[in-house]
């Protein structure tokens, strides 16, 4: 894009819309159109690797439910990435904001089934696969209709078809770092731990607790019983007291039982989380020869230490990304 243009769009970008941890998120207007404008901070060696992330693996792609890079601007000064402008805040504010109305089951139903949409474009029509690395409720973007998509492609990594894993370096809120093997079936687990909050109404990690609970770890055992007795009223956010459809609550259950399946293997690409929550395949299709909800696994590869610690990986990359999502949340929403 031309010098004029980012100077005339950086001279109408009063809005500040977000602070992120590599820079700041403005509203500004390009071609009459309002756009998202997020400015990395200079010199940052994490914000240049993201900002090459960015521009390499988002430009290309295109989809109604991932957020699109319109442009960017690279200098010595300066590095700009301008994305088209999501009116209606985060999946997360919504859901965990203070103050916020509650969100119907109709709206999580559908933010649930767009940000599948999102996913499994990039797990499954784009060539290479894309693997986002950072699927949670603050980076789904909602515009008014409550129509989700997809955000924040700043870990997100390529993921040829002969690779089996990528081997990387995973960055914490407290500048932890974890070293672990990464696939789309990580995205995946991700997005199931996103379907419990959609259901439940609480955050991923529970704070208030001493141990720092995981939902994964609280729901487990509820989503078992609820998937076998079909009653799912002890596991649904009491907030939408009780009012939902009972067939969608199941599908959307068994959807996230499957996703946060201690075994990676096992759990289903996201094309088929997609036709599950559309209620177009039969729930049994989404486990392979495990019982929904359940710890153990019945699978003809067997559990082993290297499923234990993938899974255990899993956890960890989560737990981080969810308390980084939740101090700055909390930061931002308080007051």
């Amino acid at each position: 894009m031309k010098n004029w243009q980012w100077r005339r769009m950086a001279s109408q970008m009063p809005t500040s819309l977000d602070k992120v941890v590599l820079g700041y998120v403005r509203k500004g207007i390009l071609n009459g159109k309002e756009v998202a404008v997020k400015q990395l901070k200079h010199g940052s060696v994490q914000g240049e690797r993201e900002f090459l992330a960015e521009v390499e693996i988002v430009s290309p792609v295109h989809h109604k439910h991932l957020v699109s890079l319109v442009g960017y601007c690279s200098t010595e000064a300066q590095r700009m990435l301008v994305y088209e402008f999501v009116p209606n805040n985060t999946l997360e504010f919504h859901l965990h904001g203070k103050r916020q109305p509650t969100m119907d089951w109709a709206t999580r139903l559908r933010i649930a089934l767009g940000s599948a949409k999102g996913l499994a474009y990039l797990h499954e029509d784009c060539h290479p696969k894309i693997i986002h690395r950072d699927i949670k409720t603050a980076n789904i973007l909602l515009n008014y209709n409550f129509e989700a998509q997809v955000a924040d492609f700043g870990l997100a990594k390529f993921f040829p078809d002969n690779y089996t894993h990528i081997s990387t370096r995973i960055m914490g809120t407290f500048g932890i770092c974890i070293k672990g093997k990464v696939t789309v079936k990580s995205d995946v687990f991700s997005f199931g731990v996103m379907l419990l909050e959609l259901m439940t109404g609480r955050r991923p990690i529970n704070r208030q607790s001493s141990m720092d609970e995981s939902l994964v770890d609280w729901a487990r055992p509820l989503l078992t019983q609820a998937l076998e007795d079909k009653n799912f009223d002890t596991l649904v956010d009491p907030e939408l007291q009780k009012v939902y459809n009972t067939e969608e609550m199941a599908r959307m259950a068994a959807c996230a039982a499957a996703c946060v399946h201690h075994f990676a293997p096992d759990r289903p690409q996201m094309s088929q989380i997609v036709r599950a929550l559309e209620g177009n395949i039969s729930l049994d299709n989404l486990n392979e020869g495990s019982i929904p909800g359940h710890r153990k696994v019945y699978s003809r590869f067997g559990s082993s230490d290297y499923d234990t610690a993938r899974y255990n990986e899993d956890m960890q990359r989560f737990r981080m990304m969810a308390l980084a999502s939740q101090e700055h949340g909390s930061s931002e929403n308080s007051g």
